[in-house]
């Protein structure tokens, strides 16, 4: 049974009056929370420009790989990820030419940025072989470096690849001859030899990796004859 007093309390709370200072304080805490532009937005548009207007040769490997990681990751910062894809793998062409389990192991990226990675890598591959073919290999030697290291660097298991070339030492032919384990590939001169009459050829290059080291082509990785 409600008293006297009782009555007189809810009466006195019922009548205060709500404080000017109060209401504003109110009104602050409802304004809706600005969100601030992520800061590697701007970084991408930056880059970009610079990309546009000095060329390809004005970045380094890691910017460039950022450029590349943009579409496929868009709403994160590529910079770290692009960095620790170079310090895991050494360069941009090795970046390229690691296999799918080995890019995933980098933190930030994930099966479908390591897929797409290797279809910009197939690209780059065949770009190369077509910057390669009817002209003078021989004559450039760093080019061949690049491709075969794109190609060739990351492979699980050894690889006897045979370059082709006609008298003026233009390619006419890039092939995996032979495929061996992790540190033995065999090679078997008649199956050489008979491929090179198949295509006409007057001179060859024969190239093998080591997966167990580091990727280098010495005179025993690369023979003409």
């Amino acid at each position: 049974m409600a008293t006297q007093g009782d009555d007189d309390e809810r009466s006195f709370f019922s009548e205060v009056p709500v404080r000017p200072a109060a209401r504003a304080k109110a009104a602050i805490d409802e304004k809706p929370t600005v969100v601030e532009k992520p800061h590697y937005l701007g970084h991408r548009d930056r880059l970009r420009e610079r990309f546009a207007s000095a060329g390809p040769d004005a970045l380094p490997d890691y910017e460039l790989l950022e450029l590349l990681l943009f579409r496929l990751i868009p709403r994160a910062d590529t910079k770290p990820v692009a960095k620790a894809l170079l310090v895991r793998f050494g360069t941009f062409a090795e970046v390229l030419g690691a296999p799918v389990g080995l890019l995933q192991e980098v933190k930030g990226i994930g099966p479908t940025v390591a897929l797409e990675l290797k279809v910009v890598a197939a690209t780059a591959q065949r770009m190369a072989r077509g910057e390669v073919h009817g002209r003078e290999v021989l004559a450039s030697w760093q080019q061949l470096l690049d491709y075969c290291r794109s190609a060739m660097a990351f492979e699980a298991r050894e690889q006897l690849r045979i370059l082709f070339l006609d008298k003026k030492n233009a390619l006419i032919s890039d092939e995996v001859q032979q495929t061996g384990t992790v540190d033995h590939t065999p090679v078997y001169p008649r199956e050489v030899v008979k491929r090179a009459l198949e295509l006409s050829a007057t001179a060859i290059i024969l190239v093998h990796n080591h997966p167990t080291c580091p990727f280098s082509i010495t005179h025993d990785h690369a023979l003409a004859h």
